[in-house]
């Protein structure tokens, strides 16, 4: 995730040519278009909170396999997905992997990476919560205390990898402010969003 000032601006610019490694773009045929200003739906962003990290594979097959979609009305994709086709299977009852299965075989199984790009640690397997100690959570203190130098709301808290009441608190105040279930608990959605403010955060001190 990557914050911007002017994302209008950003879209139209020759990042490649500026010796990044990367392209933004609002073109679909490679991912949905952003539109600055647009509505979204906070139940599909909670979701895809939770699944991010999953894609869809094959046995003895390390990389993704290519799983495009259309919405199946307007235009048609024999040898893909399709959005309608897809609500009508979850209305018969089918799962999700069982969907899956339907447009891509029945060796497409769901597959979660082990390590996400850019992101300084991955989550642990476990959450954390009041009690927990050890490394990972002396990296969430680290991180909400940096995060706190600009969203102020959030209290800073010792760095002892212990979870105590107040990084709890720390927790709560970061997911009231980023729109996350006020748990106070850093589950997957959690990890990952401090994860990605921090990340996004000490960039922009770097580029400053």
């Amino acid at each position: 995730m990557i914050f911007f000032s002017n994302p209008e601006s950003v879209m139209v610019s020759g990042y490649r040519n500026k010796g990044y490694d990367f392209t933004i773009t609002t073109s679909t045929a490679y991912d949905h278009k952003w539109i600055y200003g647009r509505n979204i739906f906070d139940t599909i962003s909670r979701i895809v909170d939770e699944i991010f990290a999953n894609y869809v594979s094959r046995p003895n097959v390390k990389q993704p396999i290519l799983t495009q979609y259309c919405d199946g009305k307007r235009v048609s994709c024999p040898n893909a997905m399709s959005q309608w086709g897809s609500k009508v299977l979850g209305d018969d009852g089918y799962s999700d992997i069982e969907i899956l299965r339907y447009y891509y075989g029945s060796s497409a199984y769901i597959n979660t990476a082990e390590e996400i790009s850019g992101i300084p640690a991955s989550y642990p397997g476990y959450e954390l919560t009041i009690g927990s100690s050890g490394e990972k959570v002396r990296q969430i203190q680290e991180q909400l205390n940096t995060i706190a130098n600009t969203y102020t709301n959030i209290p800073k808290v010792a760095v002892d990898g212990i979870y105590g009441e107040g990084t709890q608190e720390a927790v709560r105040q970061f997911q009231k402010i980023f729109n996350l279930p006020q748990s106070g608990v850093v589950d997957y959605p959690t990890w990952y969003r401090i994860s990605a403010i921090y990340v996004a955060l000490t960039r922009i001190a770097e580029l400053q």
